[in-house]
């Protein structure tokens, strides 16, 4: 079996995620309301949640607001038979309640205490190989129910021997709230930096692995910076950190991995330098380039990424449905 860490597994990650994306678009309210039932074939997904949001005031559990403490959760969402969906998609209900034969439902959606979802996350990290946890930390325009099931696509097309960690910070869900979203994502960064430490001083625990997604990235590099800062190097559990898309400046970047320490996890990147929705992010921030789209055979980054041992795939030639190509 591949190690998180491997080519193999980065790939696998990526292409689920890539696979996966979709556009927000308009959905009935309640959609994460748990059904009663799944159907023969069907596959769970379980994770626990841990989010910066506040408590949404509807059906959706938790909302784009900024919430004052770190909040959790259990999900499990219930994923249609195989020959009921293509591999990479995320099948929204059109009306709730879905039906779990078509559609991705949930079967349970519950807010827990800290020391609750401790007690899950511990009860299932010990059954699993290696005792690896993931924690997947997701971009901009994501409203809660998009990074859930999202994740969940993730989890269940990669096949990954993890136990899943949503970390979900107050995105909008909007294309119009870029500048909102980044705020927020800056906002959470305490909060992920505390989470990423309280796991890696788990006896539970034995290794850590990060995947995160355009703005989801940023949040990510400046919990780890921080870390770094604080005890001198980014914990040792932490051993693979899969950045896809990265919305980060190049030369920001620079600055963060200078700042991790060492020994450092293994780093991979994911670019594609036909990424439109990181080229309008380029016009807006004024930068010379985002992380995400850079090309890696091109100096000065092929030296600096030899140098510092990360590993970068190029994935511009994979063709997706994604208009923008953000989603590889």
């Amino acid at each position: 079996m591949m190690r998180l860490g491997s080519r193999g597994r980065a790939v696998g990650f990526t292409l689920a995620l890539s696979l996966g994306l979709a556009a927000c678009g308009g959905r009935p309210a309640g959609i994460l309301v748990p059904v009663e039932y799944t159907v023969p074939g069907a596959s769970v997904v379980e994770m626990v949640v841990a989010t910066t949001r506040a408590p949404a005031k509807n059906l959706d559990m938790f909302s784009g607001d900024r919430g004052t403490t770190l909040s959790f959760a259990e999900i499990a969402v219930s994923i249609p038979p195989a020959a009921n969906r293509k591999i990479g998609d995320v099948q929204w209900p059109k009306s709730v309640p879905g039906n779990p034969a078509t559609d991705f439902v949930t079967l349970r959606a519950d807010v827990l205490t800290q020391s609750a979802a401790l007690d899950w996350f511990n009860k299932r990290v010990k059954k699993t190989p290696r005792r690896q946890a993931l924690i997947f930390i997701h971009g901009y325009n994501n409203r809660f129910e998009d990074a859930v099931f999202r994740f969940a696509q993730i989890v269940h097309d990669s096949n990954a021997p993890v136990t899943p960690i949503l970390f979900t910070w107050p995105s909008r869900g909007s294309l119009l709230a870029y500048g909102y979203d980044r705020e927020s994502a800056s906002y959470s960064r305490d909060a992920l930096e505390k989470l990423l430490a309280g796991l890696a001083k788990d006896p539970d625990v034995g290794e850590i692995s990060i995947l995160a997604h355009s703005m989801g990235n940023w949040v990510t590099l400046e919990a780890l910076r921080q870390m770094a800062i604080r005890n001198g190097r980014i914990a040792p559990k932490i051993r693979n950190v899969m950045l896809a898309a990265p919305d980060v400046d190049v030369d920001i970047f620079r600055t963060q991995f200078s700042d991790f320490g060492n020994p450092k996890p293994n780093f991979t990147i994911f670019v594609s330098q036909d990424d439109r929705a990181l080229q309008v992010s380029k016009q807006v921030w004024g930068s010379a380039a985002r992380l995400g789209q850079v090309n890696p055979e091109q100096e000065p980054f092929r030296t600096e990424f030899e140098r510092d041992h990360i590993t970068v795939l190029d994935l511009t030639k994979l063709q997706t449905d994604d208009k923008l190509n953000h989603g590889k």
